[in-house]
C-alpha cells in the first residue's frame, strides 16, 4: 500500500471536491495559513479522488536509497490502523529502481518537498524503462561524465536557491515597519564591531543613527547613518545634499535607502566631500547575509534566516 497522513481529518471518502477538501482543511486545521490550507488540501484530493485504479505510483526507501515502483490497484479507504498514515491505497508492487541509476535530471525532479506530486512524462518513462529492463539487484553506478553532470546541476539549483532566497528576505524587509529597519540598520553595525546611538521619533537633523568605537561619536570613524523605508520610492540627489549639508568634515555617511537610488543621486554621492556609501536593499541583504551570526538576538529577530547547508 501507500498511505499519507492527515489522521485529523478521519474518512474523507464523503469529500467530493476540491472546495470540499479545503474547507474541511480549514476546519480541521484552522491554525494553518492560506497556502498551507491549499496545499494539503490539493493533495489529499489528488490521492481520494485523482489517483485512479491502474495509475503507476513511486516511493522512495531512503535506507537504500531507491524507488519502489508499483500499480494502485484499490480505491481510497481509509484504515485507522494505520495511525501514521490512515488514509490508503492498496498498491501491487512490480519493480524497484536505484536512485543512482537514474539520470541526473530524473534525480533533481524527484527531490520534490511535497508529500504527493506528479512526475513528468520524461521521468516516469525513464523510471518505468529501468524497473523493467533490469533486475532487483542492479548496483548503482556512475561515470566522471555524469559526475560532471551532477555537480553543474547542482551547482545550477543552488544559484536558483540563492538567488529566490535573496528575493523572499527582500520581501520580508519590506514588510518592516520604519522603526524595524532602523534598529535592523543598527544591529548590523553593531555586528561589525560598533556601538550606536539611535535617534528617537521625530526630527533627527538627517541622522537616524550615529555609530562609532566609543558609541558617543567622539572616536573615530563616527559613522552617521540616514535610513529611508519607502519602497518603490527612490532616493534622489536632493536627498543626498540634504544629508550632506549636516555633516562634520571627519564624519562618514551611510545613507540605506529601501526603494534604492537615482543616477542622479549616485553621482552626488561620488562627489561628496567626505566618505559616503549608498546602501539599497540588493546591498542591505548582501550586508545582513554576511554578518548575520554576529547580529543580537534582538535583531536577528526582524528578519529570521535558516541555515542551509549544501553539498560543496
Amino acid at each position: 500500500m501507500v498511505s499519507i497522513g492527515w489522521q485529523e481529518m478521519g474518512d474523507m471518502s464523503a469529500l467530493k471536491s476540491r472546495d470540499d477538501f479545503v474547507r474541511e482543511v480549514g476546519r480541521v486545521y484552522p491554525d494553518n495559513s492560506k497556502a498551507q490550507t491549499s496545499t494539503s488540501a490539493g493533495m489529499a484530493y489528488r490521492f481520494v479522488r485523482e489517483m485512479k485504479i491502474g495509475d503507476s505510483v513511486v516511493t522512495y526507501d531512503p535506507t537504500e536509497r531507491k524507488y519502489l515502483v508499483g500499480t494502485i490497484r484499490g480505491d481510497y479507504r481509509h484504515d485507522s490502523k494505520q495511525s501514521d498514515g490512515p488514509n490508503v491505497r492498496d498498491v501491487d508492487w512490480r519493480g524497484q529502481v536505484y536512485r543512482d541509476s537514474l539520470s541526473v535530471s530524473a534525480r533533481n525532479s524527484l527531490g520534490a518537498i511535497a508529500t504527493l506530486f506528479l512526475l513528468s512524462p520524461d521521468v516516469a518513462n525513464e523510471i518505468e524503462r529501468v524497473a523493467t529492463s533490469s533486475g532487483p539487484d542492479l548496483q548503482p553506478s556512475s561515470s566522471g561524465a555524469e559526475d560532471t553532470e551532477e555537480v553543474q546541476q547542482v551547482e545550477d539549483i543552488y544559484r536558483d536557491i540563492q538567488n529566490k532566497g535573496a528575493e523572499f528576505i527582500k520581501d520580508r524587509l519590506i514588510r518592516l515597519s520604519w522603526d524595524e529597519m532602523q534598529e535592523l540598520v543598527a544591529g548590523l553595525l553593531r555586528a561589525m564591531g560598533y556601538k550606536t546611538r539611535v535617534s528617537p521619533p521625530g526630527s533627527d537633523r538627517g541622522k537616524d543613527i550615529v555609530a562609532s568605537p566609543d558609541g558617543f561619536g567622539f572616536e573615530s570613524p563616527r559613522i552617521v547613518v540616514e535610513v529611508k523605508h519607502r519602497p518603490n520610492n527612490s532616493m534622489g540627489a536632493q536627498e543626498i545634499r540634504s544629508f550632506l549639508g549636516g555633516r562634520h568634515r571627519e564624519d562618514k555617511g551611510l545613507y540605506v535607502s529601501s526603494g534604492g537610488f537615482t543616477k542622479e543621486a549616485r553621482y552626488e554621492a561620488d562627489r561628496a566631500t567626505i566618505p559616503l556609501m549608498l546602501m539599497d536593499l540588493d546591498d542591505l541583504v548582501k550586508t545582513v547575509l554576511d554578518y548575520y551570526e554576529r547580529m543580537d538576538a534582538d535583531s536577528r529577530r526582524l528578519i529570521p534566516l535558516k541555515r542551509l547547508y549544501w553539498p560543496a
